[in-house]
């Protein structure tokens, strides 16, 4: 009987310094790595806040180089607000997807992420957004089309 005590008592510290060694490995594990999709998402809701304010121009200036050199400042924020300012404020909007490729139609190979998303504007109920995000030199994921269906 003695014997199974001592076998109880030595469990239970394995135990006890198995627990400890696995909440410190937990405590310093490296952060979950975040997937392309992921990360070009958090950037399009961001740039995203920016078209939902009005600010079209912030927004132009955020986006990647191909929409910068493809539309003026000025042209970006005066289709904007013929696009978006009569849609209203936004209701809500809801990832549907977001999708990583290398292959677009007439765009050089590059990193996109193609997002959708459902949306509801003051003055249109139901609304696809379409963002796509390119993965520019510097490795930032930047705007680089918007369409609003």
């Amino acid at each position: 009987m003695r014997f199974i005590s001592k076998v109880a008592v030595v469990v239970c510290v394995v135990m006890m310094v198995g627990g400890a060694v696995g909440l410190a490995a937990q405590e310093h594990a490296p952060m979950m790595q975040q997937t392309a999709e992921q990360i070009a998402a958090r950037e399009a809701e961001s740039w995203l806040a920016m078209m939902d304010a009005g600010k079209y121009v912030d927004s132009w200036k955020a986006a990647a180089a191909v929409v910068r050199s493809a539309v003026t400042m000025e042209k970006w924020d005066s289709t904007m607000k013929n696009v978006r300012d009569p849609l209203g404020r936004l209701e809500s909007r809801k990832l549907q997807s977001a999708t990583y490729t290398t292959l677009l139609p007439n765009v050089p190979e590059g990193d996109y992420v193609v997002i959708l998303y459902e949306t509801s504007f003051e003055h249109k109920a139901t609304a696809q957004e379409t963002v796509i995000m390119s993965r520019e030199k510097d490795k930032v994921w930047r705007v680089a089309g918007y369409y609003i269906k």
